[in-house]
């Protein structure tokens, strides 16, 4: 009895039908994070590299060093980590197979960059650091001319 007051209430009052292009409000997508995070990562990296090793006979050199480093390490991965869901969100809901006309090369370049936040979470390779800056300079740069903008790329801290 209930079920057929329901559906005669909604034969008399349906509801509007409506339409969505992704999975949130417009607006919401942006690869600045991505860039924010993976900066962090080279940043990280750069600081291990850069890392001295301690006189292995003066213990407090030692636990401040093993202190710093593994901080480092921990960032680094965390914002690899970060990086590497951004990247994802971005691809699974913002880009749609429409995008794929001006993009032949996303899949590929969003695989790649994923890649590589792995890569950096397991090594510390500035190399990796860097091309995985670069990689997501590129998806910035498909992102907003998908939305037929011209927003600049930066790093917060100059190469």
């Amino acid at each position: 009895m209930l079920n057929t007051l329901i559906s005669k209430l909604k034969n008399w009052f349906p509801a509007e039908e409506v339409q969505a292009h992704c999975d949130g409000p417009c607006g919401v997508y942006d690869p600045s994070t991505s860039r924010i995070t993976a900066e962090a990562v080279l940043s990280m990296t750069q600081k291990l590299i850069a890392l001295e090793l301690p006189n292995p006979n003066d213990k407090n050199a030692v636990i401040a060093y093993n202190n710093t480093f593994s901080r480092y390490v921990a960032i680094k991965e965390e914002q690899a980590h970060k990086t590497k869901e951004e990247l994802l969100v971005l691809w699974t809901d913002y880009f749609k197979p429409v995008h794929l006309q001006d993009f032949p090369d996303l899949h590929d370049t969003f695989w790649k960059a994923t890649k590589l936040c792995s890569s950096c979470k397991v090594e510390v390779s500035e190399t990796h650091a860097k091309e995985l800056v670069e990689m997501v300079k590129k998806i910035h740069d498909m992102f907003w001319k998908s939305k037929g903008r011209d927003v600049s790329w930066y790093l917060a801290k100059p190469s």
